[in-house]
């Protein structure tokens, strides 16, 4: 089972490439930053959502500074991104790193961000399945196009293509209804979210072995359907997973392929503190 860290940089916190050099160094295999282009005032998120830096040009810097641990978005608001760019930021992104990014997505669920770039809130998952497929086309195809509802454009040009072929790894963020069939329609694997604000050391209540046992069946369920639509592997990337050694055994006898751990947006050293924290417990 791997293990990532998951960052929201800002111009107030830790450099996005001092960050992920510290995360290399200490061997973990994975870094994600989130995606919002905006925040309208009034809305519930977080105050630290407000500031963050662009994930994808964070990345991109962080592609040339680094040389093994993988680059991610957790998740790119894909009904918030136009597509034609979108596609060669990510084949960018992926040639930069000589193949290491992953491609984590979701639909949004901030009505009046998604209002502010078009998208109509009702629509969004459509939006997503189009965008997603065109981006697709783009990669493998020497000449795209794509027709549809809310994607349109004729044969095009588009280079450079992904490192990782077909496409960098899709994984699809969410938790509801009907997360599971999207996933296996849509992507090549599955980013559930754990709630909570737990702490290194802190005991796994009665609500991690719920959450762990409702986790575990959808686990289940996932690679019942993948295999079911002809898929050899549906793989899961946990966010926010429980920082202690019992849940950590027990995401891994569910079949969780990577867990990824929620760091503070403080600063340098309470962010380097935790991460050292979390590599010793991933170590034992």
């Amino acid at each position: 089972m791997d293990a990532g860290v998951q960052f929201f940089p800002s111009a107030e916190s830790i450099s996005p490439v001092a960050f992920a050099r510290a995360a290399e160094e200490r061997g973990f295999e994975s870094v994600f930053f989130p995606d919002h282009t905006h925040v309208p005032v009034g809305s519930a998120s977080p105050p630290f959502y407000r500031r963050l830096l662009d994930p994808l040009v964070a990345l991109a810097a962080v592609a040339v500074s680094t040389s093994r641990i993988r680059l991610g978005t957790a998740v790119c608001l894909v009904p918030q991104r136009e597509p034609l760019v979108l596609a060669k930021q990510v084949a960018t992104i992926d040639e930069l790193s000589g193949g290491r990014f992953v491609f984590g997505v979701g639909a949004g669920s901030d009505e009046t961000e998604l209002r502010n770039h078009g998208t109509d809130p009702e629509r969004r998952f459509a939006v997503l399945r189009e965008r997603l497929a065109a981006m697709t086309a783009l990669w493998t195809e020497d000449e795209a196009e794509y027709h549809g509802d809310f994607v349109e454009f004729g044969p095009a040009w588009s280079w450079p293509k992904p490192v990782q072929r077909p496409r960098p790894p899709v994984l699809l963020g969410g938790g509801g209804p009907r997360v599971l069939d999207r996933v296996v329609e849509l992507a090549d694997g599955w980013i559930p979210y754990r709630d909570g604000t737990e702490q290194i050391g802190d005991e796994p209540s009665g609500a991690e072995e719920v959450f762990s046992a409702r986790l575990g069946r959808r686990v289940r369920e996932l690679a019942k359907r993948a295999a079911d639509a002809g898929r050899t592997e549906a793989p899961v990337t946990l966010f926010n997973a429980f920082p202690h050694a019992d849940a950590l055994a027990r995401y891994a006898e569910l079949g969780i392929a990577r867990v990824v751990f929620w760091m503070p947006t403080a600063g340098g050293p309470a962010t380097l503190h935790k991460l050292d924290r979390i590599a010793a417990l991933v170590a034992s």
